[in-house]
């Protein structure tokens, strides 16, 4: 009788836990649980690093090539000021980057540090791209070295190549004794719109040296429609531009 009694008892107390359990345990389980998310700063779910990788946008570090910086220059546009530019290259085909943060140093041609100029870039996924500051001042000094170096790591994120639609169609380039022209025209072959274009325009000599760069921005090339992106420079090539390239720049579409 002692041990069916003791047995009755010790189901009674089972079952008060498994009551105590299922009326707190789960609310209490449901209120403290958070799913994993791409911005908890755990690895968990199917991420490959920390907040990174599966099915979060963020790529992680190991997952991308670093980009390349293929020249930097500078060219005078005014007495006292100075356009500096750097050619980057991002080799990965599915990897954007937005933001991210660079500095020019322009020294005189005895290594002394003349002035700084910081900006940001963006990196569209397997394109080039021109990290470019203009009309920088050097208070008349004259620079003899321009140094680029990018002051934050980018963050990449899982993007893809968007301005198949949008054709380069034409390159007007004029020049005379007081400066240069060039006209750009941008067609937009695709069905949406491209707004917010930022277009750089490189020219080289027959050599292929870099001898001149700018950017320009247009407000929407709307499906179907023409725009016309200016140049203009207040310096002479003197008839040595042979070739064009033009680089065209949207906000990357993030893949989620």
């Amino acid at each position: 009788m002692a041990n069916w009694a003791t047995r009755r008892k010790g189901t009674y107390i089972s079952l008060i836990g498994v009551f105590f359990l299922v009326i707190i345990g789960i609310p209490v389980f449901l209120a403290t649980y958070h799913k994993p998310t791409c911005f908890d700063r755990v690895m968990n779910g199917d991420e490959i690093g920390v907040d990174c990788g599966g099915s979060c946008v963020k790529l992680c570090q190991a997952a991308f090539l670093p980009p390349s910086v293929l020249w930097t220059k500078f060219e005078k546009v005014a007495p006292g000021f100075y356009n500096v530019a750097s050619y980057i290259v991002n080799p990965n085909t599915n990897g954007a980057a937005v933001n991210v943060p660079y500095r020019f140093m322009l020294y005189d041609d005895r290594g002394v540090l003349i002035t700084t100029a910081e900006g940001v870039t963006t990196l569209p996924a397997h394109r080039n791209m021109l990290a470019f500051i203009g009309a920088v001042s050097t208070q008349k000094r004259i620079p003899a070295k321009v140094v680029f170096e990018f002051t934050g790591v980018p963050v990449w994120k899982n993007s893809h190549d968007t301005l198949d639609g949008l054709a380069i169609t034409d390159k007007k380039y004029s020049e005379d004794a007081t400066g240069a022209v060039l006209e750009v025209s941008l067609e937009n072959r695709s069905l949406t719109p491209y707004e917010n274009v930022y277009v750089f325009a490189i020219l080289h000599d027959a050599e292929g040296n870099t001898i001149g760069f700018s950017r320009t921005h247009i407000d929407v090339v709307n499906p179907g429609g023409t725009e016309i992106a200016p140049f203009t420079w207040p310096v002479s090539r003197e008839g040595k531009v042979t070739t064009i390239e033009v680089l065209p720049l949207v906000p990357p579409v993030i893949d989620l």
